[in-house]
């Protein structure tokens, strides 16, 4: 049994190397890559106009042949203007009909060579099961990535430091930044640490009061704004407790009431793949990088009291 809770805490910090705290400003965007055209278009196609789905259905459909029409021959060829044009290069995500044309182009060229399309996390109502798991895998990949690059470690490590010598700590998060609250505090309670998920908003509230200087209070939310979990951090806040917020954005609402704001990955959300499912990866990242972090701080207690929960459990894995 030592020797299992060595392996788990033997390794060196996995927080890895940030790229530095700080807000972060708008991001310019990217135009999709050629492969993600007909994906784009599929997404997007029931929210455009007719007249905008006729150009969206046409580049799909013909990317070679759309690629060498000037945007008043593509409007001629779709019935439309060259405004409608345009304006549906702007929605598929391209600064204008010029860089679409560019996409279309590279797009043929793939179709003609025959080369697989890269991989895009954009995915379909009707693609293939296995096509479902390589971008998922793919997304999850880069959202961890992203994650990793951009969390700030002294952040990190000051949050660690908290959460080690903490009292007691109390995570909020509602909805699948709920889930992962639970994660954090089942990891924390089996090194021993007192630490309670509150997703219900008034008993998270009325937790919240009861903290003060030695404890530590958690926010997990993605959009930095969910008022159920913002409220409660702002309690523990004026209450004295050390805060810390788990956000995708830094300049949101909760980062006004946190010590320490440690930001996770905004990807890029998808009709069939939301923004909760590649929060809640990142989150999970974070959520591993502290409990690995206060582990290490408090191995001395930590290991004997996980030791201690795999005994407890070790009959139940028998049956």
């Amino acid at each position: 049994m030592t020797q299992n809770v060595k392996e788990i805490f033997g390794a060196g910090n996995g927080a890895g190397n940030g790229a530095g705290g700080g807000r972060v400003g708008a991001q310019a965007q990217v135009p999709p890559a050629p492969a993600a055209l007909a994906a784009k278009v599929r997404t997007l196609a029931p929210s455009m106009t007719r007249s905008m789905q006729r150009v969206a259905e046409a580049v799909a459909g013909d990317p070679a042949g759309c690629a060498a029409l000037t945007v008043t021959g593509l409007a001629e060829l779709t019935g439309t203007s060259e405004a409608t044009v345009v304006r549906t290069a702007r929605l598929l995500g391209y600064p204008g009909y010029r860089d679409l044309r560019l996409a279309l182009a590279g797009l043929a060229a793939q179709q003609q060579s025959g080369r697989a399309p890269a991989i895009t996390t954009d995915i379909a109502v009707d693609d293939p099961i296995a096509d479902v798991v390589a971008k998922l895998a793919y997304d999850e990949q880069q959202t961890l990535a992203d994650t990793a690059a951009g969390l700030d470690t002294v952040q990190l490590g000051a949050a660690v430091t908290a959460l080690a010598a903490a009292r007691r700590t109390d995570v909020y998060g509602v909805g699948a930044s709920g889930l992962v609250a639970q994660d954090l505090t089942q990891k924390l309670l089996r090194i021993g640490r007192i630490a309670h998920a509150h997703s219900d908003p008034h008993l998270a509230v009325t937790n919240a009061v009861q903290l003060g200087s030695g404890d530590v209070a958690i926010a997990i939310t993605h959009s930095g704004s969910t008022g159920d979990v913002v409220e409660p951090l702002r309690v523990a806040f004026e209450h004295g407790a050390t805060t810390i917020a788990i956000t995708g954005r830094p300049d949101g609402h909760v980062a006004q009431y946190a010590d320490h704001v440690l930001t996770t990955s905004t990807a890029r959300e998808s009709e069939l793949r939301p923004a909760a499912m590649s929060s809640r990866t990142s989150q999970l990242l974070v959520v591993d990088c502290l409990f690995v972090g206060v582990a290490q701080r408090t191995y001395e207690t930590a290991a004997p009291a996980l030791s201690a929960s795999y005994e407890a459990l070790a009959h139940r894995h028998r049956r």
